[in-house]
């Protein structure tokens, strides 16, 4: 860390932010469009998402034994562009993300099983426009831990939607990953200022009971 990160964070520390909001009641896992096209360089990927997948698929088996309702997000738009909207007429390419394309499936390793849910969306933010919320309300959860990416902007959309309806967010930092580490690590740092905790996964297990 360098001196001027040093000043921004006793900045924000100063003016109140950056606060612990606690791992509360039921616990669910969101992970955030870890699908083919974002796993690969060529189409949405990069920088640090590999990473993230492999370390997500230790966080996928912890909630599994845990117990953890799960939720998976991907971006499906209709086959013939539909609902293309303005998400898509900022990234064009998005409407290749159809319910059969292969990029849009959720990557193998962190494949959903029987009883989770897979919310599909054509924004940014998995609970926007979608039932999530109230499944993890009907749920119990109120704490909802997040992997996925890209950090900048489908994770800190979901992140900031989960906030306000009422859940804790926990964004696990070494499980959400951007195609450019600027944007991943800067939007790290805003998000534990100001809308969620932010930890690493190991941080994680040792606040959770075996």
């Amino acid at each position: 860390m360098t001196t001027e990160d040093m000043r921004d964070e006793a900045r924000y520390q100063k003016q109140g932010f950056g606060n612990e909001i606690g791992i509360v009641g039921g616990v669910g896992l969101l992970i955030i469009d870890f699908v083919n096209g974002f796993a690969d360089p060529e189409a949405f990927g990069g920088g640090n998402i590999p990473q993230a997948i492999e370390r997500t698929q230790d966080l996928l088996a912890f909630a599994r034994g845990q117990g953890w309702k799960v939720a998976h997000s991907r971006i499906v738009f209709a086959d013939d562009g539909a609902d293309a909207n303005i998400f898509s007429l900022k990234v064009p390419s998005m409407l290749g993300l159809t319910e059969n394309n292969p990029a849009s499936a959720i990557v193998p390793e962190l494949a959903p099983v029987a009883g989770e849910y897979v919310v599909r969306k054509t924004v940014p933010s998995a609970f926007a426009g979608t039932p999530l919320a109230a499944w993890f309300v009907s749920h119990g959860v109120q704490t909802v831990v997040v992997a996925g990416c890209v950090t900048s902007g489908c994770v800190r959309a979901s992140v900031l939607d989960a906030m306000q309806a009422g859940f804790r967010p926990v964004v696990i930092s070494d499980c959400v990953g951007d195609r450019a580490i600027g944007p991943h690590e800067a939007n790290l740092f805003d998000m534990a200022q100001k809308v969620a905790d932010v930890m690493p996964l190991d941080a994680l297990l040792s606040r959770i009971p075996n």
